[in-house]
């Protein structure tokens, strides 16, 4: 093994950590939820014992984020997402409806593999262990190779106190040498069922082209609009706070503030206030020179997750040593604008429109470069919300802070660190992903209907043009005889009701029989008999009603 490439060697170890994960899903696939309870409780525990390690660890490896920050990530990832999965139904009977008779029962969808970005390194790893072994997988995590340490940290971590608490070995697994062939022979193992990919662009693309399913997330560019009706206070506090909460790492924070006329001098004064530093057209110019690689609007990772006196310091000017976020006024959206774009890091757009109307256009074409993922309005009007509600992001979060909401951490949304974008963004799931998108769900369902006379007991299926030919002979409507008449006649019989009795008040004799008109026998009736002379007795109206309802019934076939 020495002698071999790093290559080789990195995709040895992905084969062998699918094996060995195959074993482990089988074996918790059976597990009860008081024994799964169990060995999450230990995790959560453990994770919270090393939680400040692990965020030191990040800081320290990647240079991305607050250690602090990231700390509370590893707290939300174990206690805040055990709290609320704890009493989730992920085994065994879901739901049973006694009237469709039909039962809901889950099962593992198998053994998962975990991308992990380098954003958040540690605190992912441990939310999709929990969700793993909460929905009964094992799961395997293949960790950005800029990460690899502390994602290897936590998921040795969170794999010893799954073990400790009874949990079969190597349910949890991770690459110790992370590279492109082993996270690719790892998407395309047959053991492995499904991929939870969190990381960029070409990682998303990537898993999902594997042919395995997939939930992935794409990135975000969430624009916040402080609308007329707002408390521009409150606004501006939950916006810088979730800015630089961990420096702008999380996907959900925002990237552009939108304010309005009325309110823009209000908007600046506030955040001027509470640590923005609004930048110059050439300091903005200096910013974007070095935030994003050369000709692209690709970020460049020497400033993901960096605070604002960094980046102002690299881009060669001083900020005050209390600014929390460097905002840049921006006249438009695309690439000669790069501040429309998505920013990890403590660094904001500014825009000003004239109404909701120009700051609904301008949200829709900023979407347009994170598309599907995540935007916020700060309003006390519920009418604007609802228009807003309209935009092409699976997440509309009005009043509360990006990052936080996003996440579920200050929304009643799902706890997640995989946030997923919908169709928009070219993702399989528009929700927050939790426990109950790892699990598979089969149904057990009882005859309702008599399968031999399916359509004879459709009361909607009325299609008289198959005229009995389609039927058994018993699904044919019945009809109960009238009582025979005196003499064989002809109006009021029913080619269609092949049982019913001709039926006629009046006397025509010598008419053919109903069978003889079906099978061609008789091409016309026969005259009838000539009436008898017109005298002096008055018409009896009872039998002429009679006869002409007769007559047209015959004409209507019935």
């Amino acid at each position: 093994m020495e002698n071999m490439d790093f290559d080789l060697r990195s995709v040895q170890e992905a084969r062998d950590l699918a094996r060995a994960g195959q074993i482990a899903t089988e074996q918790i696939a059976t597990y009860t939820d008081e024994q799964i309870d169990k060995i999450l409780q230990n995790m959560v525990r453990v994770a919270e014992e090393h939680a400040y390690e692990l965020a030191q660890m990040a800081v320290e490896e990647t240079g991305f984020g607050k250690v602090p920050d990231k700390t509370y990530k590893n707290h939300f990832a174990s206690t805040v997402l055990y709290n609320y999965i704890k009493g989730m139904k992920t085994s065994g009977v879901l739901r049973e409806d006694p009237v469709n008779k039909t039962i809901e029962i889950a099962e593992p969808v198998g053994l998962l593999l975990g991308i992990v970005p380098s954003t958040n390194p540690t605190s992912t790893a441990i939310f999709k262990a929990m969700i793993a072994v909460k929905a009964r997988n094992a799961i395997v995590f293949a960790p950005h190779p800029s990460a690899k340490k502390c994602t290897l940290r936590a998921a040795t971590l969170m794999k010893e106190a799954a073990e400790a608490a009874g949990a079969p070995a190597n349910t949890i697994g991770c690459v110790s040498m992370p590279s492109m062939p082993a996270t690719n022979e790892l998407m395309h193992h047959p053991d492995v069922k499904m991929i939870i990919a969190t990381g960029g662009p070409g990682m998303v693309k990537a898993a999902y082209s594997s042919g395995k399913p997939a939930l992935g997330v794409g990135a975000g560019n969430s624009p916040a609009y402080i609308e007329r009706t707002a408390n521009v206070a409150e606004a501006v506090k939950n916006i810088i706070a979730s800015k630089s909460f961990d420096y702008g790492t999380i996907c959900a924070s925002e990237q552009s503030v939108i304010a309005e006329e009325c309110n823009k001098d209000q908007v600046i004064e506030e955040f001027r206030k509470q640590g923005g530093y609004f930048m110059s057209l050439e300091e903005t110019e200096k910013v974007c020179k070095i935030l994003f690689r050369p000709g692209t609007t690709s970020m460049s990772a020497k400033f993901v997750g960096r605070s604002p006196l960094v980046i102002a310091n690299a881009a060669g000017f001083s900020v005050p040593d209390n600014t929390k976020v460097l905002i840049g006024p921006m006249g438009g959206v695309g690439k000669e604008y790069p501040l429309s774009f998505e920013k990890l890091t403590s660094v904001l757009a500014f825009y000003t429109v004239k109404d909701w109307h120009e700051a609904c256009e301008l949200s829709k074409k900023l979407l347009q470069n994170g598309i599907g993922h995540t935007m916020s309005i700060h309003t006390q009007d519920r009418n604007m919300v609802m228009e807003f509600s309209a935009k092409p992001a699976s997440r509309i979060l009005v009043n509360t802070g990006g990052s936080m909401g996003g996440v579920g951490a200050s929304t009643g949304l799902a706890p997640s660190f995989t946030l997923g974008c919908g169709t928009w963004g070219g993702s399989s799931v528009s929700e927050n992903v939790s426990p109950l998108h790892l699990i598979n769900v089969k149904r057990v369902a009882y005859g309702l209907v008599d399968c031999a006379n399916l359509a004879a007991n459709d009361p909607t299926f009325n299609h008289p043009e198959l005229n009995g030919g389609y039927a058994p002979a018993q699904a044919a409507p019945q009809c109960t005889p009238a009582p025979a008449a005196p003499v064989q006649s002809y109006i009021g019989y029913s080619p269609t009701c092949g049982t019913c009795a001709p039926y006629s008040p009046v006397n025509i004799t010598g008419a053919p029989s109903p069978s003889e008109i079906q099978n061609g026998a008789a091409s016309a009736a026969p005259a009838p008999q000539a009436a008898p002379a017109a005298g002096d007795q008055g018409i009896n109206t009872a039998q002429l009603n009679d006869m002409i309802n007769s007559m047209v019934k015959a004409l209507k076939g019935e």
